[in-house]
């Protein structure tokens, strides 16, 4: 699986949230390949038409927001998780949602972390640039075959 050689998969459909993140990252330096996908749907068939291509590789993390269109973030969670071509692929979540039962339901799912959206801004541009660093600097993917 190559995802069109992306290293961060963003699924957001706020756009605010977005260009920050995106801002965040290129303004520390992470410029990695980053896809923005603004709803569950276009996100799922995005991954899974990718999966199915071998000459294409996964993505080093997915950072998924649980509340989004046509199809929400905790299905697309549990389908990547479930299947054998894509459960690898490191999913971070990050959300508004601070409910304890969101977290329980995307750490019963598979997910490899759950991150509440700071409000503040530079709080909310810090906690990007780390996740996108560990995830993409510091981790060493494993991609099934």
């Amino acid at each position: 699986m190559n995802f069109d050689s992306i290293d961060i998969l963003l699924i957001e459909d706020n756009p605010s949230d977005a260009e920050l993140t995106l801002n965040a990252l290129s303004e520390n330096h992470i410029t990695n390949r980053v896809r923005v996908l603004k709803d569950g749907a276009e996100a799922l068939q995005y991954i899974f038409d990718a999966a199915a291509d071998p000459s294409r590789s996964c993505p080093k993390v997915i950072l998924l927001d649980l509340k989004l269109p046509k199809v929400s973030g905790l299905e697309i969670l549990k389908r990547i998780k479930a299947d054998e071509r894509t459960r690898y692929i490191p999913v971070v979540v990050l959300t508004s949602s601070n409910e304890e039962r969101d977290r329980m339901d995307c750490y019963r799912l598979g997910v490899n972390s759950y991150i509440v959206k700071p409000v503040e801004f530079d709080a909310f541009a810090r906690s990007v640039v780390e996740i996108g660093y560990y995830w993409t600097i510091l981790n060493k993917p494993f991609c099934s075959p």
